[in-house]
């Protein structure tokens, strides 16, 4: 499987490079409005998120792995040092390397992005949803997400334009970056972030807000806040004259010592004149840094990682509820179900989740237990069954434990399935 990204270089060969990451169902087009100017200070490197605007669909299973391929591809076109800039999922890779690469990272800017994205369990169930539907659901709502009623109304074409770049993604491709959000959670790293940042965020974002912005700046030492009006989450094609001005602001000078204040930014929509402070370079291409990387973290141990599993396949509002109805009888019982079947059983390499799903639901059916069908139909379909595939589990269950039992089982299962592969209205 190859282990680098699709990508596109524009600006000089040797002008210092400033990287720029898409948001999840975008294409580098995302920030053609930008290019023009950064590219007179900077060699800029856009790419595509695996199987995006026409990138080998091989999914990467987390944000790591992604920024992993993007260190790949950077090695191979000798670049070690450079500028950061992504949108959303993009973000979450730059904020990833500043963490595990430091040296690597000169500055870094996050737009639209979060230490945490929603809820695993939203993120989740948006991938069942994409598995079992296809991803017209997502890209029918995407305007709605991405740009505030406004700019969609008076913008046809271009909300057309952001719909096709959902509807030709790879679907499985965009399950993998849902589950790698689902999974990202940096809010107790974020102090060790220790590159200029600029967090900028569209003052109408309903996806990753202001709130998510703030806590970004609140938990990375020194940076700084910027809030664009008129704009939602795809700020740098909503408003494209005033995220290039905070791009130049930021990747061409050095932050003052006072950041209490966030940099104001004007509700302007034309190009800005060429900032009038010198140009700094932020990064070249040059030998790799001897510097070593950040050390990976100590591996939880079994209750940690029970919960941490149990979460994932579950999902938190299950867990959560069960949680919340434990006491003193019962917490000790909670903690032998987390570090045993979870932190041990559902731990192991031996077997994936979804072969794992179809033996859990199997013996539910067979045992009679169907009190807890209903949440593992839900887990089945999160670690990537579909409803055909679940009917088939029932179907076999019906020969070998009894067609009475596979006959509850059915309606258990398929008023989960209803609810978890319904598309939003």
């Amino acid at each position: 499987m190859p282990q680098t990204l699709q990508y596109r270089f524009d600006g000089p060969e040797d002008a210092p490079v400033l990287v720029i990451g898409p948001s999840l169902g975008t294409t580098w087009h995302m920030w053609d409005r930008q290019i023009p100017e950064l590219s007179q200070h900077w060699r800029v490197f856009r790419y595509d998120l695996p199987g995006h605007g026409g990138a080998p669909a091989h999914a990467a299973a987390s944000v790591a792995e992604l920024g992993d391929r993007l260190l790949a591809t950077l090695d191979g076109l000798g670049v070690q040092r450079f500028g950061y800039a992504g949108c959303s999922i993009g973000g979450a890779i730059g904020a990833d390397l500043a963490l595990r690469h430091p040296h690597r990272v000169a500055s870094l800017a996050l737009v639209a992005s979060s230490p945490r994205f929603g809820t695993a369990d939203e993120f989740r169930q948006r991938g069942v949803i994409v598995r079992t539907n296809g991803l017209e659901p997502m890209a029918r709502t995407a305007p709605e997400r991405w740009f505030t009623p406004g700019f969609a109304a008076a913008q046809p074409a271009i909300v057309e334009w952001a719909v096709q770049m959902v509807r030709t993604t790879d679907p499985g491709c965009y399950i993998a970056a849902c589950e790698a959000l689902a999974a990202f959670d940096i809010r107790g790293a974020l102090g060790r972030i220790g590159v200029p940042t600029l967090v900028l965020v569209g003052a109408e974002d309903q996806v990753t807000g202001p709130a998510e912005a703030r806590t970004l700046v609140a938990g990375i030492p020194d940076a700084r806040l910027a809030l664009v009006p008129g704009a939602s989450h795809l700020a740098p094609v909503e408003q494209p004259a005033a995220v290039s001005d905070l791009l130049l602001m930021h990747f061409s000078t050095a932050w003052q010592q006072d950041t209490s204040a966030a940099i104001p930014v004007l509700p302007h929509v034309t190009a800005p004149a060429a900032p009038s402070v010198p140009f700094v370079p932020v990064a070249e291409i040059a030998p790799a840094d001897a510097a070593p990387d950040a050390v990976a973290p100590t591996p939880d141990d079994r209750y940690e990682q029970g919960t941490k599993v149990r979460r994932e396949v579950l999902g938190d509002a299950h867990v959560d509820a069960v949680n919340d109805t434990a006491d003193a009888f019962t917490e000790d019982f909670q903690e032998l179900v987390t570090r045993y079947a979870w932190g041990e059983v559902w731990s192991r390499d031996g077997l994936d989740r979804r072969t794992r799903s179809v033996i859990t639901l199997t013996a539910l059916v067979a045992s009679g237990h169907l009190e807890g069908l209903a949440a593992h139909t839900r887990a089945a379909l999160r670690n990537g069954l579909t409803p055909a595939e679940i009917k088939e589990v029932l179907l076999q269950s019906a020969v070998y434990c009894g067609i009475p039992a596979a006959g509850a089982a059915f309606a258990v299962a398929q008023k989960v399935i209803q609810e978890e592969t319904t598309p939003p209205a």
